[in-house]
């Protein structure tokens, strides 16, 4: 099961409470304070780790808490300190305040870490308090109060490249076939639930990630079909790759299926639309493909490639042109 979004309640622990003792033995009548400090509590972490693809394996907990610090105790013994607990998440998961409803952080890479609880200090002995006025101390401190926060957890994959296109125009075959991703395909729509990623070799030392995203369908922006749900999946892709059916089983005009989806990217974030946009016309080996790559160049006054990922026509092509679209990004960031 694939989780981009999970909200959970994290706690630190509390400091342990500093210790008032004094030094007892025989012949030394005046040993003097000795109480020793409390430890550490734990603290909550959420760290970006990579071959993590979801947020799967922090989804079946909805509380967590670090362990407290140890009393202090005498001899100027210090209490163990709290242990930490770490949740490892995808790279690319942006840490929310749930109740404030504020970014605490973006974890984009991974080794990215925070603190979102942090865990309380641990109280000091009475062996901090003695003076040359105060021999005896009877002073110490508890332990501080380790900090509580409700925290929402959204993954939006990161990837170079993000395949757009209606339900069944190709995108889940065409990443399987340029990459070593085996998303699942079927030839009925909204086979894919969740964002795919894979990597697409160019040459020896370079690649790109690729993301295929569900199929949109008009209303997405406003929370139709599945779409809404995994259009901010793409909003970190560098560039997007419109896929357009030629001839779609539900006998819809694929230049009016192209614009509809063109429209929901506008809707939902003008920012993401404008982004460079590589558009190709699937299934090269269907009749009347040429004449529906053609007449969408004619209308959008652009290069429309004509690909096929079942003969591997134009993929080449395809990934060529891609290469040259971040090559030419590259330098501007």
């Amino acid at each position: 099961m694939f989780v981009d979004r999970v909200v959970v309640q994290v706690d630190a622990g509390n400091g342990g409470d500093g210790c008032c003792s004094f030094r007892r033995e025989r012949h030394i009548p005046r040993g003097g304070p000795d109480g020793g400090d409390g430890g550490h509590g734990g603290s909550v972490i959420v760290a970006a780790q990579s071959g993590i693809d979801s947020l799967n394996g922090v989804s079946h907990r909805k509380f967590w808490k670090a362990t407290r610090g140890g009393n202090g105790s005498g001899s100027k013994r210090h209490g163990r300190d709290g242990t930490d607990v770490v949740l490892n998440v995808p790279p690319g998961t942006i840490i929310r305040d749930a109740n404030e409803d504020f970014i605490l952080q973006d974890l984009a890479l991974s080794g990215d870490r925070l603190i979102v609880a942090k865990g309380g200090r641990g109280g000091k002995g009475n062996t901090h308090f003695k003076s040359s006025t105060n021999r005896a101390p009877r002073q110490f401190t508890p332990g501080g109060v380790g900090e509580s926060r409700l925290i929402e957890l959204e993954l939006k994959v990161i990837a170079d490249v993000g395949l757009l296109g209606k339900p069944n125009a190709g995108k889940s075959t065409l990443l399987s076939r340029l990459s070593h991703a085996r998303p699942e395909i079927a030839d009925y729509p909204f086979t894919t639930k969740h964002p795919n990623l894979g990597s697409v070799q160019i040459d020896f030392d370079r690649s790109f990630l690729m993301a295929d995203i569900p199929g949109l369908i008009e209303g997405a922006s406003a929370g139709v079909g599945l779409g809404h749900e995994f259009l901010r999946h793409i909003e970190r892709a560098g560039i997007l790759v419109h896929l357009v059916e030629p001839s779609p089983t539900d006998g819809s005009d694929p230049l009016e299926n192209y614009r509809a989806i063109r429209a929901e990217l506008v809707q939902y974030d003008e920012a993401l639309a404008a982004r460079p946009e590589v558009v190709a016309v699937t299934k090269a080996e269907l009749p009347g493909a040429e004449e529906v790559q053609s007449l969408i160049a004619a209308s959008l006054d652009c290069e429309v490639l004509l690909i096929s990922s079942v003969t591997g026509q134009g993929l080449n092509g395809l990934v060529g042109q891609i290469a040259r679209r971040l090559q030419e990004r590259t330098p501007a960031e």
